[in-house]
């Protein structure tokens, strides 16, 4: 099945998707789990997937927008390549995490929750990560940066620009 996005482009739903929507559409309680698996296939939430969805789940729309919503960890805008998680948690936060959001927004020229012009970088701002011990603290991916200060960031996005 394919759905059309906002830039025209044809977005399949790969086999295994399909498959995992239909094994799992008629167990209660299922709606986020296969949110979690669209967004895993797609990236973010795009509305036209989610139509689909509503489709296939014979779900009315305001419902599933209600759970996307409802959940910070859903994403209906397309993050940056590397969207980088800045936790604000208690440790991080008393340990500079603020500092660490308004120095990428300076070095990036973007604010939370926005995507660079060259659709590089994303940021936001999270919820306790676990790695309080080393506070301040953001995630890309798989990689933690511990023991942020502002003067280290250029390193970590040029590293991050470069993988």
């Amino acid at each position: 099945m394919s759905v059309i996005t906002k830039d025209k482009t044809a977005t399949e739903f790969s086999s295994t998707l399909v498959q995992f929507i239909e094994e799992w559409k008629d167990k209660p309680g299922s709606l986020i789990m296969i949110l979690h698996r669209l967004q895993q296939e797609f990236g973010f939430l795009p509305r036209p997937a989610i139509i689909q969805l509503s489709q296939m789940l014979q779900l009315p729309l305001a419902k599933i927008y209600g759970v996307v919503t409802f959940y910070h960890y859903f994403k209906l805008t397309k993050p940056g390549r590397n969207n980088i998680q800045v936790c604000m948690g208690t440790a991080c936060y008393l340990k500079g995490g603020e500092d660490i959001i308004h120095e990428l927004e300076n070095l990036l020229g973007i604010h939370l929750n926005q995507v660079s012009d060259d659709g590089e970088f994303s940021f936001e701002s999270v919820r306790c990560v676990g790695c309080c011990g080393l506070a301040p603290v953001a995630v890309c991916g798989t990689e933690v940066f511990g023991k942020l200060v502002p003067d280290k960031l250029p390193e970590v996005l040029a590293k991050l620009k470069s993988n």
